[in-house]
């Protein structure tokens, strides 16, 4: 209800992997310093489902972005050789742009927020040494970040929530589109929308003689020769590493801009309980602020589905 959308992609590089293979297990081929559960993250990076990896902001023992952090920091860094250590930087680095409003704006948030230094520079050290011996590469990671303001918008056109989430596939398929003469065959998984099966038409909007392999309930299979695959499938974020460490990036880019809301907003109200922006939450945080913001700002803050 409350703050942006965030739909984000990763790619990844694969040194052996041609036309035929099977997908690769990135977690596999990173094991000695990439696991995938809370468990793991006792002595790996962890690199799974952001909803099961976002701790309750509510936890005292660790901080809720922790897990994220640490996956999305160590993969930045691995690649680049350094990491952002400022949430300005960090939106500046993969391409997350938010909404001017006032409770965006402010001071940088320093980063990290959630892992010692020191750990996440031997971290990275490491996982940039596994990465290099394995032949995996961190070709991208990047977040659309669609605003109340255009959400709003399309779902007025649209009357339908799909059609944020359609936009910024499209977006990022364009991205995928423009490297395609960079590799021999490019592979793209992505988590399904709902129980829509049928994605023919939206991926034809970029690329083009793509030919239906399957549309079941299982998967959405699409494919141009050998070049190019396609897979859309449900949970695609707990079989797949790449949809995982994007699910990450999504989620810590939204938790940091909440970050912000949140402190704009305690400059208005002594003692406001901050809000994560989710529908009960959310309704509970526009309650006790009724006195404080006005009509236009609830109306440029409050997505209408």
């Amino acid at each position: 209800m409350l703050g942006p959308l965030c739909v984000a992609q990763a790619s990844v590089s694969v040194a052996d992997f041609s036309h035929g293979q099977r997908v690769p297990d990135v977690w596999d081929l990173l094991t000695k310093s990439v696991g995938k559960t809370k468990r793991d993250a006792k002595s790996k990076i962890a690199v799974g489902d952001s909803k099961a990896l976002k701790l309750s902001n509510s936890s005292v023992t660790q901080h809720p972005l922790v897990h994220l952090e640490r996956a999305v920091l160590a993969f930045l860094s691995a690649r680049d050789g350094t990491y952002p250590t400022t949430d300005i930087q960090l939106f500046a680095a993969i391409g997350a742009e938010l909404e001017d409003r006032p409770w965006y704006r402010g001071d940088p948030i320093e980063l990290p927020v959630a892992n010692n230094p020191d750990m996440l520079a031997v971290d990275s050290s490491h996982l940039k040494s596994n990465m290099t011996k394995q032949g995996v590469g961190l070709v991208d990671l990047r977040v659309r970040v669609i605003d109340v303001a255009e959400f709003n918008d399309l779902y007025t056109t649209r009357r339908s929530k799909a059609a944020a989430t359609e936009l910024a596939l499209r977006d990022h398929l364009h991205g995928v589109y423009s490297r395609l003469n960079d590799f021999d065959h490019i592979r793209v998984v992505c988590d399904r929308q709902s129980g829509r099966t049928k994605y023919h038409e939206l991926l034809s909007q970029v690329f083009e003689g793509l030919v239906i392999r399957e549309e079941t309930p299982r998967a959405s299979q699409y494919e141009t020769g050998d070049r190019l695959g396609i897979l859309l499938t449900p949970q695609a974020d707990d079989a797949y590493f790449p949809v995982a460490l994007a699910s990450m990036a999504a989620k810590l880019v939204r938790e940091l801009a909440m970050m912000r809301f949140n402190r704009y907003w305690s400059t208005r109200q002594a003692e406001l309980k901050p809000t994560a922006g989710y529908v009960q939450d959310a309704r509970r945080w526009l309650c006790d602020m009724q006195s404080v913001i006005t009509s236009d700002e609830r109306n440029a803050m409050v997505r209408l589905a």
